[in-house]
Order: C-alpha cells, then sequence, then structure tokens
C-alpha cells in the first residue's frame, strides 16, 4: 500500500540513471516504453480491519490524485469480511507520458523530485536547441554538462558540428571564432566539446587529443619526446621538448626519425649512429618548418591508415625530401592479420602524397579493417626498415 511520495521518490531515483532516461525519454514514442503503470499495492485484510484511519488517508491521496493528476489512477472493488460492502481501492498509477512523470516527480518527490525536476528543466531547454545527433550523449551523461548554462551547451553543440579534423591549421584553440564563442570557450569546455566531437568522429577526439585532433597548437605548446638512439649524441637517454624550441634549436644529429605515437620508442633499434629520434607529435606538425631540418636525412614513421598517411603527406608538405618507412601497401598486405577498424576516415585525400601512397589511402577506406597500427608491428620488422633506411646491416 504505496503513497504518492513512496512511488515519486522511487521515479527520481530512475531518472537518475542513464538507461531509464534513454529508454523512456529518448525513445519516448516507444511503445514499450509508455504509459507507466505503478503497482500501488492492495491493502491487505488487516490493515483494513485494524488502521481505519491510515486506510481513509491512503484513499484520499490517491482521490485526489485521480481528480486533480497527475495522471490517471486504476481503481478495483475490494470486498473485506470486516466491511458490510465492497470497497474501491487503488490498484495502480498510471502516467501517459513523460510530462506527466516528471509532473508527478516534482509535486510528489520530495528533495529528490525537485531535483531531478530541475535536471529534466534543463536537460529540455538544452535538447531542444542542439543538433538530434546530441541527444542521447546529453540525455545519457548529464554530470559533462550539468554546471553550464543552457546556452553555453547549445553553442558548444554548435561549435562541434561547425568543427572538422584540422581545422584549427596551427592556430591556438582560443583563436578559433566559430558560433559566437569567447576566447576562452575552448578553456572552460574542453571536455563537453570533446565529447560532442567524438559522437561526430567515433572518439577520435579523445582519442588524439582536442587540440591535436582539430590541428591546433597548444597554448602551453606541444611537447615531445626526444631520444638519441646511439650514446653521446645527448647528455640523457630521452626528454621532453617543447615543439616551439625545435624550430629554431637543432639536434645535433644528420638523421632525424618522426615517429608518430611515443609508445613506440622500444622498438627502435639501438645503437643507431648519428641519429636522434623524436616522437609523439601526432597531427602537431608545424615545427618541421624548421630551417636546420631541411639539411637533414629526415624518415617519417606513423600508423598505416588514413590518418598517418595525413600526417605523412603534411610532414612532406614541409620536407618534400622526407622518406616515409612502413607506409606503403606490401606491409600493410603483409601484416593485414593485424589490421582493426578505423572509426573515422580523416578528411579528403591530402596533397603531398606520392602516387603509390595515394592509392594505398584509397584502398584502406574502402577495407572493413583498415588500420594497422604502429604498435602491432613486430619489433624485427621496424628495426630491419629503420636500418635499411640508413644503409645499416640489418
Amino acid at each position: 500500500m504505496k503513497p504518492p511520495a513512496h512511488l515519486a521518490q522511487h521515479l527520481a531515483r530512475q531518472w537518475q540513471r542513464a538507461d531509464w532516461r534513454e529508454r523512456h525519454l529518448l525513445n519516448a514514442r516507444d511503445g514499450d516504453a509508455w504509459p507507466l503503470r505503478l503497482p500501488i499495492g492492495i491493502p491487505g485484510a488487516a490493515r483494513f480491519r485494524d488502521d481505519g484511519a491510515a486506510l481513509r488517508a491512503h484513499l484520499q491521496q490517491w482521490r485526489t490524485i485521480a481528480e486533480h493528476g497527475p495522471g490517471a489512477v486504476e481503481w478495483e472493488q475490494r470486498s473485506y469480511r470486516a466491511g458490510s460492502a465492497p470497497v474501491a481501492v487503488p490498484t495502480h498509477w498510471v502516467l501517459q507520458r513523460p510530462a506527466d512523470c516528471m509532473a508527478a516527480i516534482a509535486r510528489h518527490g520530495g528533495s529528490e523530485g525537485v531535483q531531478a525536476a530541475a535536471s529534466h528543466q534543463a536537460l529540455a531547454a538544452v535538447l531542444a536547441q542542439v543538433d538530434p545527433c546530441f541527444h542521447r550523449l546529453l540525455l545519457r551523461r548529464l554530470a559533462l554538462w550539468r554546471c553550464t548554462p543552457a546556452d553555453e551547451v547549445a553553442t558548444a553543440a554548435r561549435i562541434a558540428m561547425a568543427l572538422a579534423p584540422g581545422c584549427a591549421d596551427g592556430k591556438p584553440l582560443r583563436a578559433l571564432a566559430v558560433a559566437g564563442n569567447d576566447s576562452k570557450f575552448f578553456e572552460r569546455n574542453a571536455s563537453l566539446v570533446t565529447a560532442l566531437l567524438d559522437e561526430r568522429f567515433d572518439g577520435e577526439a579523445s582519442r588524439q587529443g582536442l587540440t591535436t585532433f582539430l590541428g591546433a597548437c597548444g597554448e602551453d605548446d606541444h611537447w615531445l619526446l626526444v631520444a638519441p638512439l646511439a650514446p653521446g649524441l645527448l647528455p640523457f637517454a630521452r626528454q621532453r621538448v617543447a615543439a616551439s624550441e625545435l624550430l629554431t634549436t637543432p639536434l645535433p644529429a644528420p638523421h632525424i626519425l618522426l615517429v608518430e605515437n611515443e609508445r613506440c620508442l622500444h622498438q627502435l633499434p639501438r645503437p643507431l649512429p648519428r641519429t636522434i629520434a623524436v616522437l609523439g607529435s601526432g597531427l602537431d606538425l608545424n615545427w618541421l618548418a624548421a630551417p636546420w631540418l631541411r639539411s637533414r636525412n629526415v624518415a617519417y614513421w606513423g600508423d598505416l591508415d588514413t590518418w598517418g598517411l595525413r600526417m605523412l603527406a603534411t610532414a612532406r608538405g614541409h620536407l618534400p625530401g622526407l622518406h616515409a618507412l612502413l607506409m606503403d601497401r606490401v606491409t600493410f598486405d603483409a601484416h593485414q592479420n593485424r589490421a582493426v577498424v578505423e572509426p573515422v576516415h580523416a578528411d579528403a585525400l591530402p596533397a603531398g602524397l606520392l602516387p603509390e601512397e595515394a592509392a594505398l589511402d584509397q584502398h584502406l577506406r574502402g577495407l572493413e579493417r583498415g588500420r594497422v597500427e604502429q604498435e602491432f608491428l613486430p619489433i624485427d620488422v621496424v628495426r630491419q626498415a629503420v636500418r635499411r633506411w640508413l644503409g645499416e646491416p640489418p
């Protein structure tokens, strides 16, 4: 025998569950989601006989709901030995649509209900202003934006629809004027914008990091991992160096090996005379415009996917004589058993690829599993390729 407050508080707790919100709000037209029929419970014979005052209060509460809402109340005639005539008792509270449910939560759910109703009101205000492709994310992940004004969330959604991979073109994020944002918008809302872009680009913004994904330069600079591959070249075994410093500070080696992901350091051969590796550039390749690099023998090794080829093309735009390592059709075909799905392809075929690389790019776009990540190439294959580049014995 449950009063309205008990059921409304239960609904308020359900509202906090992302799965419940998705089923009953995002899929509100689903015939299995609505109406809600909440069982009230039938008073037992002992309650009818011994606690008449409580029973009368219970019946009155549900008569008020039946008369004024929200929702409707189903009744059933019940006979009790202690009674002289059948009594109409409430059996179910029927809430036909989300508006009925939220009204029940707000009016009868106590403090939990007030909070849930406020969250729903904010959610409704946000969803009314953003593209439907973001509805599921925003509905499920309230904590992502709960403390952000609805207008700011809507601006973030408009910005996410306008952005594309690499669109910053080397500018800092604060310099991107997209949809009425101020210069500190990305600083305030980096997590939200990243999550929204993940919806459009299948997680690539999170995987690469927002700054790298958009091709922006970091406000606090991008730190690269510099590792000499032979002793005596540098006074350290490895060190992080700001990309901006490498624009003006030559590395003391004639051979420079650029590696997309810094996690691949263990795959490189050592010792490798007169060679320094620079790892972890990702899409931040503007430092390759450094004049001192033009006199170096430079090789580039990245993932065998459309993003890796895009970065190769960008690198070759700065250094036309750059040598690509393990980024060819032969390498892909030899290791296709290690290929995985590339969730989102890089934008259209970039300029700067050699004809055979452009053909590989098109081939990868047509495959279900068109990505062989650097980390999955066998160490001996990598080391042989690097030594071949330098004319060293394998």
